[in-house]
């Protein structure tokens, strides 16, 4: 039988060698939306995640999930693996409304309170959750939550 264990790799090292830096939410507003396809943002719902090092310096973007035109699974584990495996000080996660409304949803509002305590056990600093548009995003750090 043969091994078909996989080895799990881990790099500390960013191929970016002029790293962006996230300074407001309007920023990383833009950051998402230049990793963002124009033909789906309306079509149908992602979820990404920002990786951030200490200095809120952009070590990398992961797409997290693709869903439906309503709504997209987001399992809070994979993201959290991704950010230990990158060594992410602080996290940034962002979702389209393809309706183009940014009001967030109570779905939306419990996903950022587990990802919320989720990065205070982990020691990672959860930033913000923004909900985009193409033209408008919501921020969940400028609204007090």
């Amino acid at each position: 039988m043969e091994n078909i264990i996989a080895e799990i790799q881990v790099s500390y090292r960013t191929r970016i060698s002029k790293k962006e830096k996230v300074t407001s939410n309007q920023k990383a507003y833009d950051i998402f939306l230049c990793s963002w396809s124009m033909q789906t943002l309306e079509l149908q719902e992602e979820f990404k995640v920002l990786l951030l090092n200490r200095a809120n310096e952009v070590l990398g973007i992961y797409p997290l999930s693709k869903g439906g035109t309503s709504g997209t699974i987001v399992d809070v584990k994979l993201l959290f693996a991704v950010a230990l495996k990158c060594n992410a000080s602080g996290i940034i996660i962002c979702h389209n409304h393809p309706s183009g409304n940014c009001k967030p949803s109570q779905n939306d509002i419990a996903l950022t309170k587990k990802v919320k305590s989720g990065a205070e056990l982990l020691d990672i600093q959860f930033v913000d959750h923004l909900i985009i548009t193409k033209d408008n995003f919501y921020s969940f750090s400028s609204e007090g939550f």
